[in-house]
């Protein structure tokens, strides 16, 4: 049951009204996590004066009433009440006098600002804390560990990327738990290898999880998760619906990759079991997976080789589709399985841009971490998808989201809002609610026998410019323009420019107590006993770069450290296959890791002509939209108005030099088909006057605008020498966002 203040019973199912598939026409609503609503006679108001008084006989009879009907769970989250707690407090005692077994209230599962995502992550913590503590219950059963000193300790991964004790685990921070191993797992083992900045890239049947590292661990504190908004630290991880099992497609026009999934069953079509062309059977029909040297799992019987015939026969037939669709020439079946290929490896890269380049980072400076039981077979396409010149493979790289966990760190994280602006007096309220939170935090780990020596506690600050919505995460600082240097540093990083004559607002604060493990060092994972180089067991045909190639195998249990192996070559381990490909190579470290580097510079151009390949249109396809895309989180990012940074009524979009639509992000239909008549209109008036940083403003509805409210600005982007005007980017948003008296349209007495 949910209790909320009287007014706002559907505040949830409301939601923010934003749009997140502007183009779909079935419009499918997350289920409510709730099976009723109790409405509590209550208001605080924002700055805790009390507009209505707790009517603590209607909250009584409402509890009563939800607890008679065989509810035994309560999400209780009051107006401002992360703030004013009373009134939750007081409800949270009611629910526990009536016998309530779960009681979760928001001021303390998630005390942060804004009604709907601290009610909806209070709502599934209490939807899943029953069901987790059951889970643990039977789990820690099974394995003797109900606290005793002579049974094992059981402990959980959070979302957060911190291990915890199983009694302390909660069901807001279960959500992306596995992954979070995963990048644990990444940076833990990229630290020990000697690297510092690495791109964590996990591929496994269904999709991929990338993730960013650069010495500490990126964190979202609020994420949307199967439509709920979710207000509490979770691992920054961006998934794309790219994995072994996403389904190949031809739509009469364009190669297309997923996001359908064969899922495990019936699986790719390699599997024995009738399933459709994959990406998994790509690397199958390329050579790249060789059945004899793949584990015979497979068929009805689970005892049958991979399937390559019907995999050859599956590509040869739609080639002929291919062929008879476009008019081109028959390819062979290869060809087309590499062309998809390619495709998946275009979905990848821009995933892993979302959270390196969108974000400001120069992604040529990181190692590409690879892992999942796919990683390995598309690392090296990937890294030359982003320039990227070494590649990591540990040797438990397809299975690292589970030994993540164990070199996970014992963490717990406290916040707290404050909404205070950044100036003079501000540091002494920094100091003590640092102390509070960093206190609790810090407690909280010590509980978990941890000693005290070993636990150190990180405190960050939320800053943002006053009227955004997105802090950026600093480190605090005693003097005030240290801490302005830092927010402008990252921030112009993030977004590209900054605007120091705007206030800066501390939105919250954040403590982070890490009580670090004893796994650092594991020593080397080679087998000692091997003092000669691996030779290779077997010799197999691949196709890469366009043709067939000889390929040998090795097995990389028998390789020794400082062994290297030149490409093309095939790395079969137990829990995966490492593909190097031509023009790469595999070094083994003396700590056991795989490392792939480039030995041949990548070529900078590509030759693709002049004809309409279904292969080209799709990989340019997505890297337009993806630039579009990236326009259009900027704009969201740094926007001040209601209409842009939440209602999301903005569009971005590339033009054509002579003004026609090139690709446009899902955005508003409206603006859409209307834009190019304003960059047209731009071209017309400004031909010949054009400078490399200029920017043009047009609301004109005559001139492509669709009302006066609606601001579109076009740039002209130039090349190196800025004599050539190469393509127009435009961006259309309400005027809200840069003026205006009212927050709508226009004010009531507009004339």
């Amino acid at each position: 049951v949910l209790a909320i203040t009287k007014g706002f019973g559907d505040a949830l199912r409301i939601g923010y009204q934003n749009r997140p598939f502007l183009f779909a026409r079935h419009i499918v609503l997350p289920e409510m996590l709730y099976e009723t609503v109790v409405e509590i006679p209550e208001r605080v108001g924002a700055h805790g004066d009390v507009v209505v008084a707790l009517d603590e006989a209607a909250a009584r009879s409402g509890l009563q009433a939800a607890f008679d009907s065989g509810i035994r769970s309560i999400a209780i989250a009051f107006a401002h009440g992360y703030r004013y707690q009373d009134h939750e407090q007081r409800v949270a005692d009611m629910a526990a006098e009536i016998g309530f077994s779960q009681i979760s209230f928001s001021h303390r599962t998630s005390p942060l600002m804004k009604l709907v995502s601290r009610g909806d992550t209070t709502v599934v913590d209490a939807y899943l804390s029953p069901l987790l503590r059951r889970y643990v219950d039977q789990v820690a059963g099974d394995l003797d560990a109900e606290g005793g000193s002579e049974g094992p300790r059981l402990m959980f991964m959070q979302s957060n990327g911190g291990l915890t004790d199983a009694h302390r685990f909660q069901g807001k921070d279960a959500i992306l738990s596995g992954p979070a191993g995963g990048v644990v797992g990444m940076a833990r083992t990229a630290e020990m290898a000697g690297f510092g900045k690495v791109i964590g890239f996990d591929m496994g049947g269904t999709s991929t999880d990338v993730s960013h590292f650069d010495g500490e661990y990126e964190r979202r504190f609020e994420t949307m998760v199967a439509g709920v908004r979710l207000r509490a630290p979770m691992m920054h991880i961006h998934t794309v619906a790219a994995g072994g099992g996403s389904i190949l497609f031809f739509d009469g026009a364009r190669y297309r990759v997923g996001p359908e999934s064969a899922g495990a069953d019936p699986g790719p079509a390699s599997y024995r079991r009738g399933g459709p062309l994959t990406v998994t059977d790509c690397n199958v029909c390329l050579g790249k997976l060789q059945p004899r040297h793949f584990p015979a799992v497979f068929g009805t019987a689970a005892d049958q080789p991979l399937d390559d015939q019907v995999v050859r026969q599956k590509f040869t037939a739609l080639a002929q589709e291919i062929a008879t669709a476009t008019g081109a020439a028959l390819q062979p079946p290869e060809a087309v399985a590499e062309g998809f290929l390619r495709i998946a490896i275009e979905n990848m890269t821009n995933a892993i841009k979302k959270i390196s380049v969108e974000r400001g980072y120069d992604v040529t400076e990181y190692t590409l971490n690879s892992f999942g039981g796919a990683g390995g077979q598309h690392a090296c396409l990937v890294a030359d998808g982003l320039g990227m010149e070494r590649v990591l493979l540990h040797p438990f790289a397809g299975v690292l989201s589970a030994y993540g966990m164990g070199l996970a760190d014992v963490r717990s994280i406290r916040e707290r809002q404050l909404n205070e602006p950044l100036g003079p007096g501000v540091q002494e309220l920094l100091d003590r609610a640092f102390a509070e939170i960093g206190e609790e935090a810090r407690a909280d780990v010590l509980a978990q026998d941890v000693p005290a020596e070993r636990i150190r506690v990180v405190p960050k600050v939320h800053l943002r410019y006053a009227g955004t919505d997105n802090p950026l995460l600093i480190d605090p600082d005693p003097e005030e323009k240290v801490m302005v240097a830092r927010f402008e540093a990252a921030h112009q990083q993030r977004y590209g420019y900054i605007a120091p004559d705007r206030d800066l607002v501390i939105e919250a604060i954040s403590a982070e107590a890490i009580g670090a493990s004893d796994t650092d060092d594991v020593g080397s994972l080679l087998d000692p006993g091997l003092s000669e180089p691996a030779a290779a067991v077997d010799s197999i045909s691949m196709h890469a770069l366009g043709e067939w190639r000889e390929t040998p195998v090795y097995r990389r249990q028998d390789m020794i450290a400082g062994q290297t192996i030149a490409g093309p070559a095939i790395i079969s381990e137990q829990t995966a296959t490492i593909v190097v490909e031509p023009e790469w190579q595999a070094e083994m470290t003396a700590g056991g890791d795989c490392l792939l580097s480039r030995r041949v510079a990548r070529a900078k151009r590509e030759a693709i002509g002049t004809t309409a390949d279904p292969v080209m249109l799709e990989v340019f396809n997505n890297l337009f939209m993806s630039i579009a895309e990236q326009m259009g989180a900027t704009l969201a990012n740094t926007a001040y108005s209601v209409n842009i940074k939440e209602r999301l009524d903005f569009s971005c979009a590339i033009f054509a030099p002579d003004g026609s639509l090139v690709a446009n992000a899902p955005h508003v239909p409206v603006h859409l088909g209307s834009m190019g008549a304003s960059i047209k209109t731009v071209i017309k008036e400004n031909q010949g006057k054009m400078k490399p940083g200029d920017a043009y403003v047009v609301n004109a509805p005559y001139n492509g605008g669709t009302h006066l409210p609606d601001v579109t600005v076009v740039n002209p982007v130039f090349d190196a020498e800025g004599k050539e005007i190469l393509f127009y980017v435009a961006s259309r948003g309400h005027h809200a966002d840069i003026g205006g008296r009212t927050p709508g349209s226009a004010p009531p007495d507009s004339t």
